[in-house]
C-alpha cells in the first residue's frame, strides 16, 4: 500500500457511503467482529442445551431469549451502521474493537446469568458495546453533516436505553425491584430499543446498502448453522462417553446434520439483496423478524445436542420435551423464514401450502416420541425438512403455467434450436 493510503487510512471524515456502491462486501473487520460473536452464541446454546438436559428447558427460555436478545441487538446495530458509514480508519478500527471485547465480556457472564440469573457480567459487556456504538454515532453526527440529525438522535436514543439497562440492573440487584417485575421490566427496555431505530431516522433514513446488509445477515446465520453444528458435534462426544458408536447415534447424528443441510438450503432460495434493494420500506420488518429466525437456529443448536447425547447417557429430560426441542425451533425458523422473506419478494419462494404442511408435520411428530423414539422422531422431523426443500426447489425450476386466456409467448425470431429447447 503506497504510503500516502496508509496515511489516509489513518483518520478519514465519516461521510454516509452510496447505497448503490458496487461491489460492496464485507470487510475483514466485519469478519473478525463476527468471529467474537460466535464464543457469545456458543455460550448461550451450551447454556440452554444444559437446561434441557436436566429437564428445565421452560426455566432456562426466559434467560436464554434475554441474553441471546443482548448478543443479536448489539450485532445488528453494529451491522447497519458500518453498512452505511464504515470508513475503516482508525478510530472506527478502534471502537469496533471496544465492542468486540464487549462481546466477550458479556459471552463471559453466560453462564452466571443462566444458572443463578445474574447479569451483572451481561450488562457489563452489553454496555461496553453500546458506549461504543454511542461514539461512533456521535463521530457520524460530529463529520456528516447531512445525516447530523440522524446520528445525533441515534446516540441520544441508545444513550437513554442504556441508563434504562442501568437502573433495572442495580433496582434488581438491590432488590427493589421484585423479581415479578425483572421480566416485563425487561421486555419494556428491550422495546425502547427496538424503537430507537424508528424514531432516530425520523429526520432522514441512513444510507445503508442493500446487498451488503443481505450479504451480513447471510453471514450471521451460517455462524448460527455452523453452532448448532458444534452443538450436535458436542452431543456426539457426550454419547461416546456414555459407551460406543451404536446404531441410534449414528442415525440421528446424520439426521441431525441432514436437518440443518434442508434449513441451510431454505434460507439461501432467496434473494433478499434485491428485495431489500425494491423494497426499502420493509427494512425493520425483515431486519427485526431475523431475531426470531437467529434465535430459532441457536435453540435448533441446543435441541440437537440434547438429542444426540441422549443416545448414551440417561437424561432427566423426557423424551417428548426433547423431541419438540427439536420440532418447535424447526418450525419456528421455517414459519418465520416465509414470513419475513416474502414481502421482499415478487415471487415467492416458499409456498403458503408447504410451510402449513410442513410446519404442522413437523409440531405433531414428537407426540409419538414415547412409542418410535426419540433417533426416530428426529430422523422423521429431517424427511419433513428435506421434502419441503425439494418441494420447493421443484417448484422455483418447473415451467410456469399461463392463466387460461392469456395470450402465449412469442415465437418469432426464434431458432430450432431455441424451439427444442
Amino acid at each position: 500500500m503506497p504510503p500516502a493510503q496508509i496515511r489516509y487510512r489513518i483518520r478519514v471524515r465519516m461521510a454516509a457511503r452510496a447505497i448503490d456502491e458496487p461491489h460492496r462486501v464485507s470487510s475483514q473487520l466485519e469478519l473478525l467482529f463476527d468471529l467474537t460473536f460466535v464464543v457469545a452464541v456458543a455460550a448461550v446454546t451450551a447454556q440452554f442445551a444444559h437446561h434441557i438436559a436436566d429437564g428445565h428447558a421452560l426455566a432456562g427460555l426466559v434467560p436464554f431469549l434475554q441474553v441471546f436478545f443482548a448478543v443479536w441487538w448489539a450485532w445488528m446495530n453494529f451491522t447497519w451502521f458500518a453498512s452505511s458509514y464504515d470508513t475503516d480508519d482508525v478510530p472506527y478500527r478502534l471502537l469496533t474493537m471496544v465492542q468486540m471485547a464487549g462481546v466477550l465480556v458479556l459471552a463471559a457472564g453466560v453462564p452466571a446469568a443462566a444458572d443463578r440469573s445474574d447479569y451483572r457480567a451481561v450488562a457489563i459487556g452489553y454496555l461496553v458495546m453500546r458506549a461504543a456504538l454511542v461514539a461512533q454515532w456521535l463521530r457520524a453526527g460530529a463529520e456528516d453533516p447531512a445525516g447530523r440529525r440522524t446520528a445525533l438522535r441515534y446516540a441520544l436514543g441508545i444513550a437513554v436505553a442504556q441508563a434504562g439497562w442501568i437502573a433495572w440492573l442495580v433496582l434488581a440487584g438491590t432488590g427493589t425491584l421484585p423479581s415479578s417485575a425483572q421480566v416485563p421490566c425487561f421486555v419494556g427496555l428491550a422495546a425502547l430499543e427496538l424503537a430507537v431505530p424508528r424514531w432516530a431516522e425520523r429526520p432522514g433514513p441512513t444510507n445503508w446498502h442493500p446487498h451488503h446488509i443481505a450479504e451480513r445477515y447471510g453471514l450471521f446465520t451460517i455462524i448460527l448453522f455452523g453452532e448448532s453444528v458444534l452443538a450436535a458435534s458436542n452431543g456426539v462426544g457426550a454419547a461416546l462417553d456414555g459407551g460406543e458408536i451404536n446404531r441410534p447415534l449414528i442415525i440421528i447424528a446424520g439426521s441431525g446434520l441432514v436437518l440443518l443441510f434442508a434449513l441451510w438450503w431454505l434460507y439461501f432460495l432467496a434473494p433478499a439483496g434485491e428485495g431489500l434493494n425494491d423494497r426499502r420500506h420493509l427494512s425493520y420488518r425483515w431486519g427485526y423478524g431475523h431475531y426470531g429466525i437467529f434465535v430459532s437456529l441457536a435453540a435448533l443448536g441446543a435441541g440437537l445436542e440434547v438429542a444426540v447425547g441422549q443416545t448414551g447417557h440417561d437424561l432427566r429430560a423426557s423424551p417428548l420435551a426433547i423431541c419438540y426441542a427439536v420440532a418447535i425451533p424447526t418450525a419456528l425458523f421455517v414459519t418465520l423464514l416465509w414470513m419475513v422473506h416474502t414481502p421482499l419478494l415478487a415471487e415467492p419462494v416458499l409456498r403458503p401450502t408447504v410451510v402449513v404442511c410442513g410446519v404442522t408435520a413437523v409440531l405433531l411428530l414428537p407426540l409419538v416420541a414415547s412409542r418410535i423414539g426419540v433417533v426416530t422422531v428426529v430422523a422423521a422431523i429431517a424427511a419433513v425438512c428435506v421434502l419441503m426443500t425439494m418441494v420447493t426447489i421443484g417448484a422455483r425450476h418447473s415451467p410456469a403455467v399461463p392463466e387460461p386466456g392469456a395470450p402465449l409467448p412469442s415465437t418469432q425470431g426464434m431458432t430450432n434450436d431455441d424451439l427444442s429447447r
